[in-house]
């Protein structure tokens, strides 16, 4: 078996907030996907030095319990101690534009020293000028963001690059707190939380509650499945030679460029990061037909992404048990639908017979399965499915309640 790469000097680790020990402290519950990580008396040792605020050890078995724990999203890192392995002068920001230069200006502005600028024109229809201490870098027809980003890193030898859109604004300082984490040497990139901002009126208020280049406030891995399953190249730091190992960005796609190149990076078992301590500011969506415009631009990467990568595009990833349990339900046997619930439970207190209280924690990891999978089936109700949801409803009185309860429950 591989070792895995080794941990930086001055690591601190925090616990996932979601994750519970029982049994003394020598199971832990939690992670994404969830699970039972059981740890000898000596590893629970070690992981109560490490809530205390220890450092972590670098080698021997300690070592190898917090990667774990890193990469099954049961703890995260805390690097105030850690010495980066880049400085600002190691990276190269790539800022792909089609527009006028005073779109990219305040961009500009807040990203701070770097060792090279670099915007590509994407075919604006008037060449950017006035952008001074830049290299600029034009397509004469607009190829699309992944084309100018390909076009942007390439033209560098910077063994760190920032991709940072126009019109982000990131915090100060940021550069210098996301570089932090590639002391791991095994992250491969990490991502800030982008915020949305500015606007008025209705559009622009459900735009900053609902932005997709907003991740949330959860800090965590990025891979399908995570409670962040992505990150938007809005703003993403990422080593070169990551980029040079799967190949860069698949400039056939237009659109979920970004999704593809992070789930790409996660496939080659690399780990990506989504540290939302750091933020960059984006501009909302205020006017309902540049919504419309964006969210169906996004929504035509779909197609795209599934022939890439599958199920991890699915819009509906929940247990066997859960997804009957709920479907009978919402065809109207509520009862049959509880009663497949509390076979799960059975099932799984068989399988975790070794507890001391397993029918308990059975229950509890029962139901919080279901009831997540509840939610996350009225998620699809109300996004993906809502057109055939919004149809059955029009044409049965069984969809109805069925239908209202997806959208109206979950608030």
């Amino acid at each position: 078996m591989t070792d895995p790469p080794p941990l930086p000097d001055g690591l601190r680790i925090a616990l996932d907030p979601g994750v519970r020990r029982i049994e003394g402290g020598r199971v832990l519950v939690g992670g994404s996907p969830l699970r039972l990580l059981r740890v000898t008396a000596a590893g629970s040792g070690v992981i109560d030095r490490l809530a205390s605020g220890d450092p972590v050890p670098t080698t021997g078995g300690g070592a190898r319990l917090v990667r774990r724990l890193l990469d099954a999203g049961m703890a995260h890192p805390r690097l105030d101690a850690v010495e980066p392995s880049f400085g600002l002068g190691d990276v190269a920001v790539v800022i792909p534009v089609r527009g006028t230069a005073a779109a990219v200006g305040p961009t500009l502005a807040a990203l701070g020293p770097a060792g090279q600028v670099v915007v590509v024109d994407d075919g604006s229809p008037e060449p950017l000028a006035g952008l001074a201490g830049v290299t600029v870098l034009r397509h004469d027809v607009s190829r699309g963001p992944a084309a100018a980003r390909e076009t942007g890193w390439r033209a560098t030898d910077h063994p760190v690059i920032a991709f940072v859109d126009a019109e982000v604004v990131p915090e100060p300082a940021w550069l210098d707190r996301l570089l932090l984490h590639l002391a791991d040497p095994a992250v491969a990139a990490v991502a800030p939380r982008i915020v949305p901002t500015g606007g008025a009126g209705a559009m622009a208020r459900y735009e900053v509650e609902s932005s997709p280049l907003d991740m949330g406030p959860a800090e965590a891995t990025v891979r399908p499945g995570s409670p962040v399953p992505y990150v938007p190249t809005a703003a993403l730091v990422v080593r070169r030679e990551a980029l040079e190992t799967i190949g860069g960005f698949d400039e056939d796609l237009r659109y979920g460029e970004d999704v593809d190149l992070v789930w790409r990076l996660a496939a080659t078992g690399a780990t990506v990061r989504y540290d939302p301590s750091v933020t960059a500011t984006h501009p909302v969506r205020a006017d309902a037909r540049s919504w419309r415009a964006q969210r169906f631009a996004y929504g035509s990467s779909a197609g795209p992404l599934a022939v890439r990568h599958g199920a991890a595009v699915a819009p509906l990833r929940v247990s066997g048990w859960s997804g009957a349990a709920w479907a009978l339900v919402a065809v109207g046997h509520p009862v049959l639908g509880t009663a497949v619930a509390a076979g799960s439970t059975a099932a799984l207190a068989r399988k975790l017979a070794g507890l001391e209280r397993p029918g308990a924690e059975a229950v509890r990891l029962a139901g919080r399965g279901h009831l997540l999978a509840g939610r996350a089936i009225a998620q699809a109700v109300r996004r993906t499915w809502l057109p055939v949801a919004l149809g059955a409803a029009v044409v049965s009185r069984r969809a109805r309640p069925v239908v209202a309860a997806a959208v109206l429950g979950p608030a």
